[in-house]
């Protein structure tokens, strides 16, 4: 089956705001959706129910110190994390503004501005949350992913590349890479880096969701569907194939219906 435009927009678009979402949670393969997760999963409640009960609490710690830069991001990581992401943007931009050359914050206040689609935004906080001398590889990342969901691919790819300098084999930028190849329609590229990023002993099981989409979208379905469910408890791992199942179809029908199909989007995790 030829993939069609639709079908790789929408892996790609599932990708980066999972990644952005993952961001939400303070680490590279977490989060109430996971960082490389482009099909669904159970931890996505679990994690939105701790998010939510510390909501409370950070909220508090926040506002009876709102200069205290570790409160703001811990505050706003619980409402991205809780869906309350245009409050979480606000949250950090008057943090920002009291603190404005935090690094720190900076990078938190870029991955929620791009989380809430202000990309153009995001490029320029996340471009001054870090330094040329002194790069960090999880904005590199996001700023890859932002680039994806701006159609600046190459520019991402870039990105991508400067981060697995620092971090060889990190199973999160490869993750990435592969689904900014999807995004270009290099279904060859996408699969031989996501096989590498599976391959890692760190990488969480949503980085073999992406491999078993790609794998998916080349028309090889049982293979796909075997790496969907590999390492997953019996209900994600049908919750899982369901999704793969789902998506492909509606390839197919986009392919009959209109000549074309959309991809998900590339990932954007911290």
């Amino acid at each position: 089956m030829p993939l069609t435009t639709r079908a790789v927009r929408l892996a790609a678009r599932a990708s980066v705001i999972a990644a952005l979402a993952a961001s939400a949670a303070g680490c590279s393969n977490g989060g109430p959706r996971d960082a490389t997760g482009s099909l669904g999963s159970a931890s996505a409640t679990t994690g939105q129910t701790d998010a939510r009960s510390s909501l409370e609490a950070l909220g508090a710690r926040y506002r009876d110190n709102p200069n205290d830069v570790d409160a703001a991001i811990a505050y706003a990581r619980a409402l991205r994390a809780t869906d309350q992401r245009a409050q979480a943007v606000a949250v950090l931009e008057q943090a920002s503004i009291r603190n404005p050359r935090s690094m720190p914050l900076l990078g938190a206040h870029g991955r929620a501005l791009a989380e809430t689609g202000q990309y153009k935004q995001a490029i320029e906080t996340l471009g001054r949350a870090h330094t040329p001398d002194n790069p960090d590889w999880s904005i590199l990342n996001v700023q890859g992913a932002v680039l994806d969901q701006m159609g600046r691919h190459a520019e991402a790819q870039r990105h991508y590349a400067s981060a697995l300098k620092i971090v060889p084999d990190e199973p999160t930028v490869l993750s990435n890479l592969g689904l900014s190849y999807l995004l270009t329609k290099d279904l060859k590229n996408a699969e031989i880096t996501l096989r590498r990023a599976a391959a890692q002993p760190n990488a969480g099981p949503k980085v073999r969701q992406n491999l078993a989409l790609v794998v998916g979208l080349r028309g090889r379905f049982e293979e796909a569907e075997k790496i969907a469910s590999a390492d997953l408890p019996d209900n994600e791992a049908a919750a899982n194939v369901n999704y793969l199942r789902q998506m492909l179809a509606q390839q197919q029908h986009d392919l009959k219906k209109l000549g074309r199909a959309s991809v998900p989007a590339p990932d954007t995790g911290s």
